[in-house]
C-alpha cells in the first residue's frame, strides 16, 4: 500500500479524500462541542470562586461525561441517536434530505460544507507536497485551522485548547527544518503575537475600544511559528484585504450593523494556509 502511494498520484490523492471526509465529521464534532466545552468549564471555575468566596452555594455535582468522545451524537431536537449509517459524510446528509430521520428538524448545512471542505483543501495540501513528512504535517495545520476558522465564525473563539499545541508542533517541527529553520520559528512566534498585541493596544489607546481578541495573537504566532518570519507580512496582508472586502461586501448587501464585530479569526487562517502552499512562490514573485 505504501509503495502504491508513492508511485501513484491518483491512489495518493483519493486516499485523502476517503480519510479527509471522515476527519472533518470529526471536525465537526470539535466544532459544536469544544465551545460548550469550554462555557461549562468557565461556569463551574467561577462557581467554584464564589464558593470559595462565601457568594454562592456549593457547586452541584457534575452530570454525565460530555467530551469530544461521549456522549454519542444526538439530535438536539428530538435526542434521536445518530446510527452509524447516518453519519457517512455528506453522502448521509443527502440520503436524509438535510432532515433528522426521527423528528424531520433540519441539518445545518455547515456539516456536509465542512466535510467537503477538510477533503477538498487535503487533496490540494498532498497533491502540492507530494507523499512527504511536508504533506502529513500541513494536513495537520490545516485540518487545526478549519476548525478554528468555523468556531470562530461561529463562536468569535479561538480555543486555546487548538492553538497553543499547534504553535509549539510548528516550533518543534522546525527545528528539523521541516517548513523553515529553527531561528526563524521562533521569531515568527514572537513577532507573530507581538505585532498583533501592539496592534490591539493602540487601537485601544486611540479609541477606547478592542479591536480583536487575544486568541487572534496566538493564531498568528502559530502561523509564525510554522511558516517563518518571512511570511508573516503576507499573510496579514491577505487576511487584511480579504476581511476588508468580505466586510464592505456583508455591510452593502446584507446590511450588516458596522459595530457588529467581525471575527478575524478565520481570515488569518485561510491567508496562513495560502501561504503554507504558496508563501514562497508569491513573495518570489513579489519581490522580481
Amino acid at each position: 500500500m505504501i509503495e502504491l502511494l508513492q508511485t501513484s498520484t491518483a491512489a495518493l490523492l483519493t486516499v485523502t479524500a476517503l480519510f479527509s471526509l471522515l476527519v472533518g465529521s470529526f471536525l465537526n464534532v470539535v466544532i459544536h462541542r469544544l465551545p460548550v466545552m469550554m462555557e461549562r468549564q468557565w461556569r463551574r471555575e467561577a462557581t467554584e470562586f464564589l464558593y470559595a468566596e462565601g457568594q454562592t452555594l456549593a457547586p452541584a455535582e457534575q452530570g454525565p461525561a460530555y467530551n469530544l468522545w461521549s456522549p454519542r451524537s444526538a439530535c438536539p431536537q428530538c435526542g434521536h441517536k445518530i446510527t452509524a449509517l447516518e453519519n457517512i459524510p455528506i453522502l448521509s446528509y443527502l440520503l436524509l434530505r438535510g432532515r433528522c430521520s426521527e423528528c424531520g428538524t433540519s441539518i445545518p448545512l455547515r456539516y456536509p460544507l465542512v466535510e467537503a471542505a477538510t477533503a477538498l483543501l487535503s487533496v490540494v495540501v498532498v497533491w502540492h507536497f507530494g507523499f512527504t513528512w511536508q504533506s502529513g504535517a500541513a494536513l495537520l495545520l490545516t485540518w487545526a485551522l478549519i476548525a478554528l476558522a468555523v468556531i470562530d465564525l461561529r463562536t468569535t473563539l479561538l480555543p486555546d485548547s487548538i492553538t497553543l499545541p499547534f504553535l509549539w508542533i510548528g516550533l518543534l517541527l522546525n527545528l528539523g527544518g521541516l517548513f523553515t529553520d529553527a531561528t526563524s520559528s521562533l521569531i515568527g512566534a514572537v513577532a507573530g503575537y507581538l505585532s498583533l498585541w501592539l496592534v490591539y493596544h493602540g487601537f485601544k489607546l486611540l479609541t477606547g475600544k478592542e479591536g480583536m481578541g487575544f486568541g487572534d495573537f496566538k493564531l498568528f504566532a502559530l502561523i509564525g511559528a510554522w511558516l517563518g518570519w518571512q511570511l508573516l507580512p503576507l499573510v496579514i496582508l491577505l487576511s487584511s484585504l480579504v476581511g476588508a472586502v468580505v466586510g464592505i461586501a456583508l455591510i452593502l448587501f446584507r446590511g450588516r450593523d458596522r459595530a457588529h464585530p467581525m471575527p478575524f479569526g478565520p481570515y488569518l487562517a485561510a491567508a496562513g494556509w495560502i501561504a503554507l502552499l504558496w508563501g514562497n512562490d508569491i513573495m518570489a514573485l513579489y519581490l522580481g
